[in-house]
C-alpha cells in the first residue's frame, strides 16, 4: 500500500506541475496577444525612395531606389521614431498606418553611429493618433522576455517573440561617453522590420529593432536593437543634427589607393538633398565596388577638414560631430574636401530654414 500510495502522489505532483505549466503558457499567450493589441496601432511601415546606382546591360546607371523598413509614433504631433540607415540619405519618406493611410514624413533628427532616427509627419493623419511609451532600458536584463512588431519583408504588423540574449555598449574615444548599445535578441529580425519596436512585457518600448548577422541573408537567431535610452538621448534630448549623408572613414592602404594627403578622411557615398551635407554641396559617388572586403561606392567627395580639425582618426571625427551639434542659426560652417584629385575649401553660412523644420532651433 505504501508503494501505491507513493506513485499516486508522484502522479498527482507530476499533474499538478504540467497543469501549472499549461496555466502559465496560456496566461504568456493571453498577455502577449493583449499587448500586441494596444501597440500595433502606433507601428507603421516606411517606405523611402533615394537616387542611387543601378545596373543596366552591365553599365552603372542612375535610378529612384526605394528601400522599406518599420517606425513607430511617439507622440501626438507625429513624431516617429525608426532607424538611421533607411532615411538618412532618403529624397522621400513614406509613412503607411494600419488603417492603410500613407503619409510624406521628414527627417528631424538622425544619429546613424547609434542608428536611430527621429522623423515627423508632414501633413496630419485624418483620424487620431496611437502612440507608444518609451521605457527604461536599462532595467532591462538577460533573459527578459521581449517581443517585435515589424513589417518584415513587407508583412505589416508582423509579432515576433523572444528574449534579451546579450547587451552591447560602445564609448568613443573622446569624451567617453556612451553613444551606442545594442540589445542582441533571439526574436527573428527580417528585412523591413528594421525601425520596429522592441516590448518588454508592459508593452513599454525598450529597443528600436536594427539589423541582424546572417550568412543565408535570413534570421538566424542574431538579432541586435538600439536602446530605447541611448535614443531618447540622442534624439529627443540633445537632437542629433541630420547631416543627411553616409559617409564611410577611411585609412591605411586606401588611403595611398585614393591619393588622401593625410592619414584618414571620410569618404562620402551619399548626400540627401536639404540636409547639412546637401547644403554644403558635398557630392556623393557613383562607381560601387568592393575593396579589403568592404562595398564603397567611390567617385565622391573626401572629407579632410571640418571648422579645421583633421579627419584622421576617430577621436577627430566625433569631436567634428560635436563641432555640428553645436551649429546655430548664422553660424558658418568651414570644410576642406578632396574633389576629382583637387584640395576645396567650403564655407558656407547655415540657411534659417534649415533649422526652422526642427524644434530646438526655430524662433519663438
Amino acid at each position: 500500500m505504501k508503494v501505491i500510495n507513493s506513485t499516486k502522489k508522484n502522479f498527482m505532483r507530476l499533474m499538478l506541475h504540467v497543469l501549472v505549466l499549461l496555466m502559465t503558457s496560456l496566461g504568456f499567450s493571453q498577455t502577449i496577444s493583449k499587448l500586441y493589441e494596444q501597440s500595433s496601432e502606433a507601428v507603421v511601415m516606411i517606405r523611402t525612395l533615394q537616387t542611387g546606382l543601378a545596373f543596366e546591360d552591365g553599365l552603372p546607371v542612375l535610378s529612384s531606389l526605394s528601400s522599406l523598413g518599420s517606425g513607430f509614433v511617439i507622440s501626438g504631433e507625429g513624431e516617429i521614431l525608426t532607424v538611421a540607415h533607411l532615411v538618412q540619405t532618403a529624397e522621400r519618406i513614406y509613412v503607411k498606418f494600419s488603417d492603410g493611410e500613407e503619409l510624406s514624413a521628414r527627417v528631424l533628427y538622425s544619429y546613424p553611429l547609434a542608428d536611430v532616427a527621429l522623423i515627423k509627419l508632414i501633413t496630419p493623419k485624418s483620424t487620431p493618433l496611437v502612440s507608444v511609451n518609451l521605457g527604461n532600458s536599462d532595467h532591462m536584463k538577460i533573459g527578459d522576455q521581449v517581443f517585435i512588431i515589424g513589417a518584415p519583408y513587407g508583412l505589416r504588423h508582423s509579432l515576433s517573440v523572444g528574449y534579451i540574449s546579450r547587451k552591447y555598449k560602445r564609448e568613443p574615444s573622446y569624451n567617453g561617453l556612451v553613444t551606442t548599445e545594442y540589445f542582441q535578441s533571439d526574436a527573428a529580425i527580417n528585412e523591413g522590420s528594421s525601425g520596429g519596436p522592441m516590448f518588454n512585457m508592459k508593452g513599454e518600448v525598450i529597443g528600436i529593432v536594427s539589423f541582424l548577422v546572417s550568412r543565408s541573408q535570413g534570421f538566424q537567431g542574431l538579432g541586435f536593437a538600439a536602446s530605447s535610452n541611448i535614443a531618447k538621448k540622442l534624439l529627443i534630448e540633445e537632437h542629433a543634427i541630420w547631416t543627411g549623408i553616409k559617409v564611410n572613414f577611411i585609412s591605411g592602404p586606401l588611403i595611398e589607393v585614393l591619393n588622401v594627403p593625410q592619414e584618414g578622411g571620410l569618404l562620402i557615398q551619399k548626400v540627401a538633398p536639404n540636409s547639412l551635407g546637401g547644403i554644403m554641396e558635398l557630392k556623393g559617388g557613383v562607381f560601387e565596388m568592393t575593396l579589403q572586403n568592404e562595398n564603397l561606392i567611390l567617385g565622391g567627395d573626401i572629407v579632410l577638414t571640418l571648422d579645421g580639425i583633421p579627419l584622421i582618426n576617430e577621436t577627430n571625427v566625433i569631436k567634428a560631430w560635436y563641432v555640428l551639434q553645436g551649429l546655430k542659426m548664422g553660424d558658418s560652417l568651414k570644410i576642406t574636401i578632396l574633389r576629382k584629385g583637387k584640395i576645396l575649401e567650403i564655407e558656407k553660412e547655415i540657411p534659417d530654414f534649415f533649422f526652422k523644420k526642427i524644434k530646438k532651433n526655430t524662433p519663438d
